[in-house]
């Protein structure tokens, strides 16, 4: 791999100011300083250093975005601001999202360029658990939460969905607050299954996937590299295939 390439992809820069920190001595291959930004190595063997400090080879990349609302789960949209153009433009090349929440929707959303962590999170045949905070117009009783956990129909068309989860219920007059955590990923879900027991959403926020709980430190519309301990809980505990 060519070394300004390596180096774009590992997020330090575009690839014209990578060739400038390149000619200006910034950057050494086995703690030699290269001057060339064609110069190939080997990512997997060789040792890349920026300003002193090593940069390792990730042969994918993932991260947690906090996506603020107006903006559309997609990477090319011909109207409305799209999650990929919240990263810098040398990291946006080969991400996707990982899934898709509404555009009046905010929360935790992964992006990604591995295909594989994408349909281990968001096959059919998995059940991932992704809890949602909502605010609707209603109110909820104890039939209605019983509907909600037991599996419901909210089209006919589609089976029930499977049963979900309830917590933290606020009901403040005819606004009621709280939590829902369904294993599916069918299209407006939460607002669905809410609108089937007469509650409207008039917000929704989506709190964690799995194990992984959105970053409380990043602001809508900032995002971060997922940890290793977050893969390796997304890859092992969550993303499991359906018991038959």
């Amino acid at each position: 791999m060519r070394l300004d390439k390596f180096l774009t992809e590992a997020g330090i820069g575009t690839r014209s100011q990578i060739k400038g920190y390149i000619k200006k001595g910034l950057v050494t291959v086995n703690d030699c300083m290269i001057t060339d930004a064609s110069v190939h190595i080997d990512e997997t063997k060789d040792k890349i250093s920026f300003q002193n400090k090593t940069v390792l080879y990730k042969k994918d990349r993932y991260y947690m975005l906090h996506k603020p609302k107006g903006v559309v789960c997609a990477t090319k949209d011909n109207v409305s601001k799209t999650v990929l153009q919240l990263f810098e433009p040398n990291l946006q090349k080969g991400l996707f999202p990982v899934g898709r929440l509404d555009k009046d929707t905010e929360g935790l959303l992964f992006l990604t360029t591995d295909g594989d962590f994408s349909h281990r999170l968001m096959s059919p045949k998995k059940h991932v658990e992704k809890t949602y905070y909502f605010e609707a117009e209603g109110s909820l009783n104890p039939e209605k939460i019983k509907q909600l956990e037991s599996g419901m129909e909210i089209a006919k068309d589609e089976p029930l969905t499977r049963p979900a989860k309830i917590s933290g219920i606020q009901q403040e007059k005819q606004l009621v607050k709280g939590c829902l955590t369904i294993t599916e990923g069918r299209f407006h879900q939460v607002k669905r299954m809410l609108r089937a027991v007469d509650c409207h959403v008039i917000y929704l926020k989506r709190l964690s996937i799995g194990q992984v709980v959105l970053d409380e430190n990043l602001a809508p519309g900032a995002y971060r590299e997922l940890t290793d301990r977050e893969l390796q809980a997304l890859n092992t505990k969550n993303a499991v295939e359906e018991q038959q």
